[in-house]
């Protein structure tokens, strides 16, 4: 009697693998047709996000940087004095200061301070994070699916972003914010949510997407030689969707920040060095 149940569970078991296999074969094959209809015109418009999208965005982002700096550099000098007194002994490392302490920040708003340290060296992590990726550094190992910090630089964005979007809703920011501040804001919080989530994915969870380096570096060195090759082709599963509206997130981010506020992030120590200069009229 033992014998029968065991060889009945036994049988059990192997047509339980049998048809799980049977499914995996057939999803797979499934998955491997060429889309057609609607498929067929979503694949190639992640197509053009993933690839000539990002070569669009970086080209009109540093060209309107470009254009944008030469009309401030080009324009005529204020007629206010910018220069502080007492002039301190080192003019340049003085203006480093500023740039990078924000110590006027930090007496008036301490919060606000604390939130940009934390953002800009979130900054920093995402990306050594995303060089990270390229075959050539090795920060993490190659074989890792854990990107730098393991989604620890994600939040360090993420929830300063949080901050300054809820400030500008509150007076005297409101007064001086335009459509411009929350466009930005908005479009960098979704920008973050979407690769913590990639990155989450991939860290926190038992199996997550299952995204390697190696999957990714293909991607960029790709990217890298103008090879406009299809990432779908070796980016495998649901996680390649939210690339694609991460991508098409961080090329909006692109094109929209040369006509905002955050231009001056390229004018914060030559500004500084300026307004520490002592002259006269």
């Amino acid at each position: 009697m033992a014998d029968a149940v065991a060889a009945a569970t036994q049988a059990a078991a192997g047509a339980v693998q049998a048809a799980g296999a049977a499914a995996g074969d057939a999803v797979s094959a499934a998955s491997s047709l060429p889309p057609t209809g609607l498929a067929l015109v979503l694949a190639k418009l992640s197509w053009l996000i993933v690839v000539p999208g990002f070569y669009i965005a970086l080209a009109f982002f540093l060209v309107a940087v470009v254009v944008r700096l030469a009309r401030i550099f080009t324009a005529p000098p204020p007629p206010w004095q910018l220069a502080i007194y007492p002039a301190p002994k080192s003019g340049f490392g003085a203006a480093m200061s500023d740039a990078f302490g924000m110590p006027q920040i930090r007496k008036r708003e301490p919060l606000f301070w604390a939130s940009l340290v934390v953002f800009h060296l979130g900054i920093l992590g995402i990306v050594l994070g995303h060089l990270d990726i390229l075959p050539e550094i090795n920060i993490m190992s190659p074989s890792s699916r854990h990107m730098l910090g393991a989604g620890v630089a994600g939040l360090a964005v993420t929830l300063p972003v949080f901050y300054f979007l809820g400030r500008r809703f509150r007076s005297p920011v409101r007064e001086i914010s335009n459509p411009g501040d929350y466009l930005l804001l908005l479009l960098l919080l979704f920008t973050f949510l979407l690769g913590d989530l990639m990155s989450w994915g991939n860290s926190w969870t038992a199996q997550g997407f299952v995204m390697t380096k190696a999957d990714f570096a293909r991607y960029f060195q790709g990217l890298l030689w103008f090879r406009f090759e299809d990432p779908r082709a070796y980016l495998h599963g649901t996680h390649y969707h939210f690339l694609t509206l991460h991508l098409l997130l961080a090329e909006a981010t692109f094109i929209v920040l040369p006509f905002t506020k955050v231009m001056h992030a390229f004018l914060s120590i030559p500004a500084n060095v300026l307004r520490r200069r002592v002259w006269t009229r």
